[in-house]
């Protein structure tokens, strides 16, 4: 199936497949930083205010099996950097296909002129996102001591990483 994944922009058809896999991580609560979840009003606003939202697309049966968001990091002197979340559908995890997301993630931030991709909150345990980033190009900023409540109510340690963006930016 590996080599059957495509990446390309969302379509509206796809929202409910993104909503679901969205919801998923947000359940979990080991990675992304929401706790409410999605529905289908407020995941079309959601996925719809984003710079760019790319899904990850089984060609075999045309489904979504993952997604990223992409947008501004900050405002102003600072909106050259971007920020990105990925989610993956759990039983499709382990098939490479974040590297595919991530892939496609830079390369969409680099045309959309930003010059830097950071990740605030990489929850330290998160070992296979971080050694997919490390392998990509990401540094590693340093740890914030329990700057992640997990959903069990505990503290973990987060990672913020960033890279260069892969082509020349537009934003100066």
């Amino acid at each position: 199936m590996r080599n059957k994944i495509i990446v390309r922009e969302y379509r509206p058809e796809d929202l409910k497949s993104m909503t679901a896999i969205w919801n998923e991580v947000v359940e979990e609560g080991v990675a992304f930083p929401q706790e409410d979840f999605l529905d289908e009003v407020s995941g079309r606003a959601f996925f719809e205010e984003q710079s760019y939202c790319g899904v990850a697309v089984n060609l075999e049966n045309d489904t979504v099996v993952g997604l990223y968001i992409l947008h501004p990091n900050n405002i102003g002197r600072c909106g050259h950097i971007c920020n990105a979340s990925y989610a993956v559908a759990s039983d499709k995890r382990g098939l490479h296909i974040g590297e595919k997301l991530v892939k496609d993630c830079m390369e969409q931030a680099g045309k959309m002129g930003f010059r830097i991709l950071q990740f605030n909150a990489v929850v330290a345990s998160n070992i296979h996102a971080r050694h997919l980033y490390e392998r990509l190009g990401f540094k590693q900023l340093g740890t914030i001591p329990k700057g992640f409540r997990l959903k069990d109510g505990t503290y973990e340690d987060i990672c913020p990483y960033y890279v260069s963006c892969q082509q020349e930016s537009k934003r100066g």
